[in-house]
């Protein structure tokens, strides 16, 4: 295959793989795809897992991926001074009620407050972090930089260009696509209503075109209920020059996920993928929990400013990790998840969506006399 994506970054098939785990990252660019390695952790885990992908890629190109969002609850404050529960009194009496109904028991002493401070010093969302991780990301050879959430700093688009490599970002809309081009982006990605993670109202089938003739001639992937040859075909008959995967690698043996999340994947359909703003105060694509849905009763306090309310789901989800109540675990999934019936590997799942593409391009070719 040989779109302007391919000959952009010397891959061989146009499918990008966004992962959190390194050996799907390493396993779909050895494939001939390009991995994407998700990169909100510490700049010390973060030298590791590139120097692991480094040296495990076989010279395959590869990227990484962080969240940049434009606002956020400052987090400064509170990490100063001694531990103590960072969330609201309302929101505390919430969340020991929704866990207490499940007989999850609370976090002994002070072990919350210790918890909260712990999992904010960990998020990676302020411009001075991201440099920081950027410091590292620059010592590799990593070829492309995406931002997630929140429009690319100038600082981090000149000096990546400096250094060869590739900038591209997410967008949900035309008019989120058009500020991105503005911003010097190299490429975009349409992240239609069906993906998992952050992502917008508008789906897949009709965001790609806006979103190729917004930016054109900038190359353009699609990304939100792609994990099949037929849906790749779709993606570059409207226009793509590939596509932006991550859902599907979810319940794959290189998949680092927790095994109780990947049986309920499996046993997932597509409606059981939800938008909800309770996982982090923003719009955000996961799988359906005890834990969500209680943010849908009558009861639910006002959901908190990122990125306080996804401090509140990291504790739920450490308690539940601990206790084991399958109801509550969860995880940022599309809705391609009901297509994923069993696991497989990373590169059974390329070859096989190669195959389907080949398969649906012959029927098309087919259909015109």
């Amino acid at each position: 295959m040989r779109t302007r994506i391919c000959e952009m970054f010397g891959i061989e098939v146009p499918i990008f793989a966004f992962s959190h785990c390194r050996d799907v990252v390493v396993e779909v660019s050895r494939a001939g795809g390009f991995g994407v390695l998700g990169g909100g952790v510490e700049p010390e885990q973060l030298e590791i897992e590139l120097a692991w992908i480094d040296a495990h890629a076989g010279g395959r190109p590869y990227g990484i991926d962080f969240l940049m969002p434009g606002r956020s609850a400052p987090v400064e404050d509170a990490l100063k001074g001694e531990p103590r529960d960072l969330l609201p009194p309302a929101h505390r009496a919430f969340l020991e009620k929704v866990m207490a109904a499940s007989g999850v028991p609370p976090l002994p002493g002070d072990e919350a407050a210790r918890f909260q401070r712990e999992a904010l010093g960990r998020l990676k969302i302020r411009p001075d972090q991201h440099r920081e991780l950027l410091d590292v990301t620059f010592r590799h050879p990593v070829k492309l930089v995406v931002s997630a959430l929140g429009k690319p700093p100038p600082d981090l688009v000149e000096r990546a260009h400096a250094l060869g490599i590739k900038v591209g970002a997410l967008v949900g809309s035309p008019e989120h696509a058009r500020r991105q081009r503005d911003a010097g982006v190299d490429l975009v990605i349409a992240q239609g209503a069906e993906a998992g993670g952050h992502t917008g109202h508008i789906s897949t089938m009709v965001l790609t075109p806006q979103v190729v003739d917004a930016v054109a001639p900038l190359p353009v992937l699609a990304a939100g209920g792609i994990g099949n040859g037929r849906q790749m075909a779709a993606a570059l008959a409207l226009g793509a020059e590939g596509v932006w995967c991550g859902s599907i690698w979810l319940a794959t043996a290189q998949s680092e996920l927790d095994p109780a999340i990947k049986r309920k994947i499996v046993a997932a359909s597509s409606s059981d993928a939800r938008i909800t703003k309770a996982w982090s105060g923003k719009n955000n694509r996961v799988l359906a929990s005890r834990w969500t849905e209680a943010w849908t009763k009558p009861d639910a306090p006002e959901v908190l400013q990122m990125p306080m309310q996804g401090l509140m789901t990291k504790e739920v989800m450490h308690r539940a990790g601990r206790a084991r109540p399958e109801d509550f675990l969860s995880h940022p999934a599309g809705q391609v998840i009901g297509q994923i019936r069993s696991e497989t590997s990373v590169r059974q799942t390329v070859m096989d969506m190669l195959t389907e593409f080949a398969d649906a391009v012959e029927r098309l070719d087919g259909l015109v006399k």
